[in-house]
């Protein structure tokens, strides 16, 4: 009866991997997997390219990662078209899932997907050599889901819908200084926009006090006079963990906070306040990181190269993980100089299964070194700035517990609609 909620497999309720005939066209939007960031409700093209081969999909339809470790790292999205064709393609690792007229809705479809239970059902169907599972779109035969009606389909995802739009206002906002940030730094020690216009005699656009700060011409090597050529590794300390033996159940479970790049992959905000795992006293004590100061910078080196986060609690790391802990500079100059280096980062890496850079490479790596007073000004600013990040950050979290929290009890019938009312209101 059209009341009543309908117990079917995943691959009835919804079209998966749906037939699409591209438009004609030389160049069309192209999704890669490094495009989709798991907190996001969204991905748009991150390229456009000349039609091949992988996965084809149009705006609204979810596009979900099927090889390990982006499954795990939650990798799923929607695909936004920017265009006028609506169309899309991307990695051949993407599964792609719709609606079906009649039974579901793509936003369903997408609420579904998205929800831990899918998720755990797919990741248990993985199959294939160590570190190249992937998830076989054949085992959605025998994922058995409760549908409820298109109505009710229709007000759960405007609920959830409704947080997801507060999450993504919060998002823009901390990117948006994010950039902010990253730009002040690549003016000041890239491009060293100040030291031009006082060596040209033109005004900085600073406030007096911080433009004279900057000296007003450069050395024999092009840097600003009284600046240095250095390294990574002489301006900070950075520091390798491993993994302790996960054969010994005494090592785990304990107040130690340990960290891998999986904590740091769909954070809301440059910030990372918890961990999936810790560490007992003995676990803690065959950890070769010790214990890594709150607000260092941690960066993954391997699986991908690239997160990027300051931990807010005190944690040992593993062998994925390089921290940049403060000795001459500060890691809000770190954050700040990996954003804007990542390419030479990556240059640096090697590997035949995943992409590593080394941390005794990564210590090799060319890093100026300011005066002490730019290097202050600019950590003061940064401050600020990440203060508004961090706010922003625990705002989205706290929204994001929220949806994830009555996502499951939504589209199971365990809540009603009417009974979030009030909770979303207040959110």
């Amino acid at each position: 009866m059209a009341g009543e909620w309908q117990q079917m497999a995943a691959a009835q309720a919804f079209i998966i991997n749906p037939r699409i005939k591209p438009p004609h066209a030389r160049s069309l939007p192209f999704v890669d997997m490094a495009a989709v960031d798991g907190s996001a409700q969204y991905v748009e093209a991150s390229q456009t390219r000349g039609l091949g081969g992988g996965s084809r999909f149009e705006d609204g339809d979810t596009l979900m990662a099927r090889i390990t470790p982006c499954l795990e790292n939650g990798k799923i999205a929607r695909f936004r078209s920017t265009d006028r064709h609506g169309f899309g393609f991307g990695s051949t690792e993407f599964i792609v899932f719709r609606g079906r007229d009649g039974v579901t809705t793509s936003d369903f479809a997408f609420y579904t997907v998205k929800s831990q239970v899918f998720r755990d059902f797919a990741i248990s169907q993985m199959s294939g050599t160590s570190g190249r599972q992937r998830v076989p779109t054949t085992c959605f035969e025998h994922l058995h889901l409760s549908i409820p009606p298109i109505k009710v389909q229709e007000d759960i995802t405007a609920v959830l819908s409704s947080l997801d739009e507060k999450i993504e206002i919060n998002r823009k906002a901390a990117a948006t200084l994010e950039e902010m940030a990253r730009a002040l730094f690549k003016c000041w020690f890239v491009d060293f926009d100040p030291v031009h216009a006082n060596a040209e005699g033109r005004d900085t656009g600073l406030p007096a006090d911080i433009a004279a700060l900057f000296p007003d011409c450069f050395d024999d090597e092009g840097l600003p006079k009284e600046w240095k050529q250095s390294t990574v590794g002489e301006l900070f300390s950075i520091v390798a963990g491993n993994t302790p033996s996960t054969k010994q159940a005494e090592y785990w479970g304990g107040a130690h906070a340990w960290a891998t790049p999986k904590d740091m992959s769909g954070l809301p905000g440059p910030l990372l306040t918890q961990t999936d795992r810790s560490l007992t006293e003995q676990g803690f004590n065959v950890c070769s990181s010790g214990k890594i100061p709150e607000m260092s910078l941690l960066m993954s080196s391997r699986a991908p190269i690239g997160y990027l986060a300051f931990n807010a609690l005190p944690v040992s790391i593993n062998q994925g993980i390089a921290a940049f802990v403060e000795k001459t500079l500060s890691p809000f100059y770190a954050w700040a100089w990996c954003h804007e280096n990542m390419k030479l980062i990556k240059s640096n890496a090697n590997g035949s299964t995943f992409q590593e850079i080394s941390k005794g490479v990564l210590r090799t790596v060319a890093m100026i070194k300011p005066s002490p007073a730019v290097h202050d000004a600019f950590v003061a600013i940064m401050k600020t700035t990440f203060s508004r990040i961090v706010q922003l950050a625990e705002e989205t979290a706290s929204l994001t517990s929220l949806r994830d929290e009555l996502l499951p009890k939504l589209l199971s019938g365990e809540l009603g609609v009417a009974d979030t009312e009030s909770v979303i209101a207040a959110a």
